[in-house]
């Protein structure tokens, strides 16, 4: 190839450098990233793709007050880095919704769990990189 050795090893050594760092890359993406499709995220996986909102206070329909808390879990990194720029908007989104409700709505955990997925619903539609998995109530007190 190259008269001089040296130069031969330097290109040898450089290339399998090159190699070994697509493959760690690669495989870095390929496992470590996000759970598998079907598979079940673990609670750390929940956790580091989770993002908490301010404590939120506002009148209900039926002159009733909440204050409630809420974790959203996304489903990638790029999705909670959206999140977060969105938390505006994700506040708009809960004032808005809980003011057009009467208590009597948000009773009980059926309502709740309605209250939640409406709440998943409305921001994935905001959502441009990737999807809200889970919106789940950290604290709530209706008065």
């Amino acid at each position: 190839m190259f008269k001089n050795k040296l130069v031969n090893i330097m290109l040898i050594i450089l290339a399998a450098l090159t190699l070994l760092g697509v493959i760690v890359f690669v495989l870095f993406n390929q496992f470590l990233d996000s759970p598998k499709e079907g598979q079940e995220p673990t609670i750390d996986e929940i956790i580091n793709l989770s993002f908490d909102t301010d404590e939120i206070t506002t009148n209900l329909q039926s002159n009733d007050f909440i204050r409630a808390t809420f974790r959203i879990q996304v489903d990638s990194r790029s999705a909670l880095s959206e999140i977060q720029k969105r938390d505006f908007q994700i506040n708009n989104i809960l004032l808005r919704s809980l003011s057009n409700k009467r208590s009597s709505e948000l009773a009980g955990n059926e309502g709740i769990v309605d209250f939640e997925n409406s709440i998943r619903d409305e921001i994935n539609a905001l959502m441009q990189e990737g999807e809200v998995v889970q919106v789940y109530t950290t604290s709530w007190v209706i008065q």
